[in-house]
Parts: structure tokens; sequence; C-alpha cells
């Protein structure tokens, strides 16, 4: 009896994720936007990884060149000593750029870095009865800020290192169909930046894609599906789509695939940002879904357009009565974005 070829050997796509080209990058918001909103295309060409509408991608970025020169300079250490972690052995300057997250700070860090430098005022802070005082401390502040109050005399670069996580990757809704973009894979990235305690801050993720790749170099990346957040597998279920910010992203995946697959069911989305000249994310897109029918009804909240503030949840009060209508036909009620910010 003939018997089955063996199974060709998955690709763990976390512990070596593919280096993809960054075909694209287009930045969203208008002049004058209080924002900074990138869309991304990546090439997927020879990669083998697949994705559905509503899977996240993973992203693993490189930390800043001025953060890891701040790390170098502060610690006094030589940037091209030898320093071993789980995977192998890089220079410290490579450790600190690609391996590690020199920016976070967490209870385990601080305990690690209390045992290296042995600082009276860090013991204070890390007592059981000042929970408040390190609560308030960690806030907003980066291991530099660690590094520079709670001096280490002698710090090592291994020693260094020892105290930090690894990279750890940042996952991104991913806004494309593969049904609409065979071979690539869309973002929509908001670009984190601000100012805490004295220095300027940003997002290490962000960053490294708005700044810190030039369109035709290589990011490493995987998929993490989301078996929970898809489009309803029935095709003529409505679909109601709730995304504030880059919370859009998805939603632009989910349409996308509705109308490569003909669904007949009705979609509603219900988008909302700062301002409408500035931050109307996609804006063109949605008015040609709406103009084919794809989209069968838009409604939009500009917070900052006028006097009262009006966000998506006030869009869905206002529309309460028909939003039950659609609920009790079967609609899939999906919401995308920040729970904190924007809590019913």
């Amino acid at each position: 009896p003939a018997t089955a070829a063996p199974a060709a050997p998955v690709k763990d796509f976390r512990k070596n994720p593919f280096p993809a080209e960054l075909k694209e990058r287009v930045l969203l918001n208008g002049e004058g936007s209080a924002k900074e909103t990138m869309h991304l295309e990546i090439d997927l060409d020879g990669s083998g990884l697949t994705y559905e509408a509503g899977d996240a991608l993973a992203v693993i970025p490189h930390n800043a060149k001025d953060v890891v020169e701040d790390i170098l300079e502060t610690t006094g250490l030589d940037r091209n000593a030898i320093v071993t972690l789980k995977d192998g052995d890089y220079t410290l300057e490579e450790a600190l750029t690609s391996k590690l997250d020199v920016t976070g700070i967490s209870l385990p860090v601080l305990n690690r870095y209390y045992a290296l430098s042995q600082n009276k005022e860090l013991d204070d802070l890390l007592k059981p009865e000042n929970k408040k005082l390190l609560q308030d401390y960690l806030y907003g502040r980066e291991l530099i800020d660690v590094l520079h109050q709670f001096r280490a005399t002698d710090i090592t670069a291994d020693s260094l290192v020892s105290i930090m996580r690894k990279m750890p990757p940042r996952l991104y809704s991913i806004a494309s169909s593969p049904k609409a973009h065979d071979g690539e894979v869309h973002l929509t990235v908001g670009v984190v930046r601000y100012d805490a305690h004295g220095r300027k801050r940003k997002g290490v993720c962000s960053t490294y894609l708005a700044d810190r790749i030039e369109e035709g170099e290589k990011v490493d990346i995987f998929v993490t599906p989301n078996k929970h957040f898809k489009v309803p597998a029935n095709p003529d279920a409505p679909l109601i789509m709730v995304g504030p910010g880059t919370g859009i992203a998805p939603f632009r995946a989910f349409i996308e695939e509705r109308q490569a697959t003909e669904a007949k069911g009705k979609n509603w989305l219900i988008f909302g940002d700062q301002h409408y000249l500035t931050d109307f994310l996609y804006q063109t897109e949605w008015q040609g879904y709406l103009a084919d029918g794809v989209l069968t009804k838009l409604d939009v909240a500009f917070s900052r357009d006028q006097k009262e503030k009006v966000y998506v949840q006030d869009r869905i009060r206002e529309n309460a009565k028909e939003l039950f209508a659609w609920l009790e036909k079967g609609a899939s009620f999906c919401v995308c974005g920040d729970a904190s910010r924007m809590a019913l």
C-alpha cells in the first residue's frame, strides 16, 4: 500500500521571524494634525506566511540609536564588549540595539538592578510600604532614568544585559485582506512620541517603523492568528464595526474581505478621531465603499471639531434603536481600539 509522504515541518516563525521588505509607507494624517498615523505595506513574497482578516502581525523592532547611546554613555561601558545571551554572543551595542528591551522597567527589572547596584535610595523605593511611591515612579519613566538616578559603581556589560528582558514583539491588527492584496500585509500604526520627566520619549516599535526603516529595507515579522475576531462566517449576516483611531485597521481588512467574497450582508462602520480634515483615516476608501454599496452605513465622530467633544460611544447611543434592530437580525458587533478611552 502507498504510504503518505511525511508532512513538511511547520516553520516556527515566532522563533525565526521572517525578514520582510517594507514596500511602502504613507502618512495618513493631513498637515496640522496632532497625530502621526502610518499606513505600511509589507511584502510577504517567499515567506510562506499566511493570514486572515482579523489576525495580528507581530513586529520585532530595533531600539533607537540615541537611546542606546544614552545607555552606553551613562554606564561608561565599552560598546564592543562581548555579552552572552541565550541565543549567542553579541557586542554590547548589538545586544542593546536589536536583542533587548532597553526601555521597559518593571518590578523584576528593578529588583535585578538593585541586586547589582545595592543603591540605598532604590532599596527604599522597593520596600512594600512604598508601593504607591513606586507606582508613581514607574509612570512615564524608562530604564535610562533608573540608570541615571540610581548609579551602580561596578556595573559590567554582562551584568547590565542580565537585568533586561528579551525584546518583545509588538502586535498590530492587520489592515488588509489577503484576498485583496495577494502577497502583502498592511498595517495602520499610530506613532508614539511624548515628553515625560524632562526627556523626549518615543514608542520603540512605532518610531522604528516610522523613522528607522526605509522603504526597501527588511523588518522581522510573524503572524499571530486571532480565532475570535473574524468576519462573520455567514456572508449574509450584518456587520457593525466600531473603530476609533488606529482601531480602524482590522475593519479595512473586514470590508476588503466582504467585497472580495461578494458577501451580501450589510456593513456599518462607526469611526472616530480628532479632526475631520486631518484625521479621517482611509477617507477616500470608505467613501468609495459607500458609493459602491459595500458599506451600507457610515457614522463618524470627530471629537475636536466642535465645542462639545463627540466620541464613537455617542454615535452608538444616538443610533441605539437602529443598532439594536441590526443585532436582532443577527449582526456581529466588533470593536477595536483603546478600551480605557472608549468605555461605554
